[in-house]
């Protein structure tokens, strides 16, 4: 067991993780935003190595091969991945580590980090979820429907995760997240590893 624990957070487009993650992020300290990497161009408002790593689907495949990444998957034609040294130092180090990624991608993770954490955020209706789609006000009308039925799609895994939040009321879907990265600190396998010094001193007479 590592010192830090990885944490997989996936959602239909839509659903608001962005904005839980940063949230959670704000309030947690220890716990740190792996940036994934990505073949597809940048959409407006996004910077690179911000949002993503943005790089070119021929230099995408070379590190696939090169066994550069921790995961990878491809999504709706363009690929999507984490580093591996975007994750493991950091979880060595003893920080959380989020990754923000789709179904297809928690499940490579889970086959090799069978204790990773996982939490998937639903939208209260399929009404909010279109309406969040609209309010973008950057995809077409094709896109916006192609985009809905990749969400159903993706909301059918739900029940491969650890855990379920309801992202109806933003300040409650971020607190509920932040209190799985509290009470999972908190865990004796973690504790031990953290406060080694503290628990031998405790114990010797």
């Amino acid at each position: 067991m590592m010192p830090g624990t990885l944490y997989i957070v996936a959602a239909p487009s839509g659903a608001g993780k962005s904005s839980i993650v940063n949230a959670v992020l704000k309030r947690l300290p220890d716990v740190a935003l792996s940036i994934s990497y990505t073949s597809r161009a940048p959409r407006p408002g996004e910077r690179h190595a911000q949002h993503y790593h943005f790089i070119g689907k021929d230099e995408f495949e070379r590190m696939i091969a090169a066994g550069d990444f921790f995961e990878h998957a491809l999504v709706h034609g363009d690929y999507k991945g984490t580093a591996r040294q975007s994750v493991l130092p950091q979880l060595e180090r003893g920080l959380d580590v989020l990754l923000e990624i789709d179904w297809q991608g928690a499940r490579q993770v889970r086959a090799q980090i069978p204790e990773a954490k996982s939490i998937f955020i639903l939208p209260p209706s399929k009404q909010a979820l279109e309406t969040r789609m609209r309010n973008r006000g950057q995809d077409s009308e094709a896109v916006i429907a192609q985009r809905l039925a990749a969400a159903r799609e993706e909301m059918s895994h739900y029940h491969e995760f650890d855990y379920v939040v309801v992202n109806e009321h933003f300040e409650l879907a971020v607190q509920e997240v932040a209190a799985i990265f509290t009470a999972q600190r908190l865990v004796v396998g973690q504790q031990r590893i953290r406060h080694k010094a503290l628990i031998e001193q405790l114990l010797t007479d």
